[in-house]
């Protein structure tokens, strides 16, 4: 069983800072890193990293062959990230000294994927593997609709969430994982239990995996919830984590189907993330989530 990341390969250009920077403020950072990121290079280093076999589809311009580099020492296979003549997408990323961050992406390649690169990736793949997409790419409507007549299990992170995904196919998602933003947004609701029963109601066959930070995660298919809370530790930069919990969460369901196990390797892999800088950097082996979680 494979599963098909297409998402985005950026470059993180991250900045430690004493607190946001305000309006018409301009502040000094303490200190500055260039990291490899973008969601869809976090969570297929993330996937490879828990065990799946996993493929990476994406763009990058000349400047972003050590992101594709990156993937292939992590075990990720890259046949699939094209190379064109725009620039590699970034970010540029503050963190506060609490571990907080605030982002801003410019889209580069990413926004530049076409729709011969999309099918010619994804007929490579077959009924019964998995597809992977959030939303910091171009053709994520023409890449689910492919994907699925090709049988492949849509699982969709709405993320960083636009007005056009009410536009999308998300009747074809088998899987939904999502924070409390983007799933507020997703039904127009803010309460968390109307949000619940509103996912319940307008996706009836798709399995709901809610994200909530320092809360933990939230599984809802039909009457079935599983709930794990959150590991308690102190944060020094939460970029990826929620990538780190996506990656690690699908290598399990894939392997086991164990939504409790899963739930409980991804939330151990994502607290131990925000404990390092970075976010591919931070993401950790499955042994040593393994680890982390039998001694926390």
């Amino acid at each position: 069983m494979k599963i098909l990341n297409f998402g985005s390969l950026n470059i993180d250009h991250v900045y430690h800072i004493e607190h946001f920077v305000q309006p018409g403020e301009t502040i000094a950072c303490s200190s500055y890193n260039r990291f490899s990121g973008g969601k869809g290079l976090n969570q297929s280093i993330a996937l490879a990293r828990a065990g799946a076999d996993v493929y990476h589809g994406g763009k990058i311009g000349a400047d972003g062959l050590f992101l594709k580099e990156q993937l292939e020492k992590s075990g990720v296979d890259t046949r699939f990230v094209h190379q064109g003549n725009t620039p590699t997408g970034h970010a540029v990323i503050q963190v506060s000294k609490e571990g907080e961050n605030s982002i801003i992406i410019a889209g580069g390649a990413n926004r530049c994927i076409t729709t011969d690169e999309i099918a010619d990736t994804v007929c490579t793949f077959a009924k019964g593997d998995y597809l992977l997409v959030q939303n910091e790419i171009s053709g994520v409507d023409h890449i689910i609709s492919k994907s699925s007549e090709m049988g492949l299990k849509i699982v969709f992170n709405p993320a960083p969430f636009t007005p056009a995904i009410s536009n999308y196919p998300l009747e074809l998602v088998d899987i939904f994982i999502l924070n409390e933003t983007e799933a507020a947004a997703i039904t127009g609701l803010t309460h968390q239990q109307d949000i619940i029963e509103q996912m319940r109601k307008q996706f009836p066959n798709a399995e709901v995996i809610f994200t909530m930070g320092a809360k933990g995660a939230l599984f809802v298919k039909g009457d079935i919830e599983h709930i794990a809370p959150a590991k308690q530790v102190t944060a020094v930069d939460t970029t990826g984590a929620g990538d780190t919990f996506i990656g690690f969460f699908l290598a399990s369901h894939m392997c086991s189907g164990n939504i409790p196990e899963a739930l409980a390797i991804a939330t151990a892999a994502a607290a131990m993330s925000v404990t390092r800088h970075g976010a591919a950097d931070s993401i950790p082996t499955l042994d040593e989530a393994k680890a982390f979680s039998n001694t926390h």
